[in-house]
């Protein structure tokens, strides 16, 4: 049996790798620059492989992986933020891990990376005249994206381009699970699935989920 491998960048303490772990994903490298919270990664997963500045990564030169997560810096993307979108100086990093995704899908005759799920704020729905997110769209499928008639970005939906389904969907925590909680905390998760049609069922389908003990 095929064990899935994980890649994450834009680590910070590990939540993707963390959560892969927990069915059965094999976290194999990490790419974070701040010592915090890749000291905490180090302690909790002491086989993953740590790249550092994801701006010097070669997608090409690093261990192949069947799935690439990333939540790129939020700050220029925020309702709260300076509104810069994805030409500001951080949020523009967004477009490193779209490299590292070709350089290594090219190296390895298109077979790895399987999967990319990226992970942001709301406001990448409006920053920049709601022009980002029709940009980022475009970054992983290749293909130029019609703005919706509305204007809007719907808070799920699909695009397909060049043999790659991407699926989002806005996900609150506070009803992610048994148990609401107090906090809302409404997030982008964004799927891309690289010639398959699994981003719907990864996204969409229902499930139960698994419960894990907190002692």
């Amino acid at each position: 049996m095929t064990v899935l491998t994980l890649g994450s960048l834009f680590d910070g303490i590990g939540v993707f790798p963390l959560s892969a772990s927990r069915y059965g994903i094999s976290p194999t490298w990490a790419s974070e620059i701040e010592k915090a919270p890749a000291s905490i990664t180090t302690r909790h997963f002491s086989n993953m492989l740590h790249l550092g500045d994801i701006t010097k990564i070669d997608g090409g030169k690093i261990t192949p992986v069947h799935i690439i997560t990333f939540g790129s810096p939020c700050q220029s993307l925020s309702n709260i933020g300076k509104r810069e979108g994805l030409t500001g100086s951080q949020s523009s990093l967004f477009y490193h891990p779209i490299r590292i995704i070709e350089e290594m899908r090219c190296a390895t005759n298109g077979a790895y990376p399987v999967i990319a799920v990226w992970e942001n704020v709301m406001g990448a729905f409006s920053s920049n005249n709601r022009l980002d997110f029709k940009a980022g769209l475009e970054s992983f499928t290749n293909t130029e994206i019609p703005m919706p008639t509305s204007g809007v970005w719907a808070k799920g939906g699909i695009v397909r381009g060049n043999e790659i389904d991407v699926y989002w969907r806005v996900l609150d925590t506070r009803y992610w699970g048994k148990n609401t909680l107090p906090q809302r905390r409404r997030r982008i998760f964004l799927v891309a699935d690289f010639g398959g049609t699994r981003a719907r069922e990864i996204l969409f389908k229902s499930r139960e989920l698994q419960s894990f003990s907190t002692t």
